[in-house]
């Protein structure tokens, strides 16, 4: 998260994307940074139990939110 706070500040288009599992932490570090403009893109928790297609699947149904991200200014 702060990775992609110090990137969206320099204006390179930056995009986390967490499980749902984190979405709490990844809520209070943003309000803690000041960064409540940075939308993580979730998807659904576990991933360490997926196999690797599995986890490609869930990346894949994330394709457009990922887009959406990475192509409206966040800052």
């Amino acid at each position: 998260m702060h990775d992609a706070i110090e990137l969206e500040k320099r204006g390179i288009p930056t995009a986390v994307m967490i499980t749902d599992a984190f979405e709490h932490e990844a809520d209070v570090q943003r309000e803690a940074f000041g960064a409540s403009w940075l939308k993580p893109v979730i998807i659904e928790h576990p991933l360490s139990t997926l196999t690797d297609e599995q986890i490609a699947s869930r990346a894949s149904q994330s394709t457009a939110d990922l887009t959406l991200v990475l192509t409206t200014d966040a800052v």
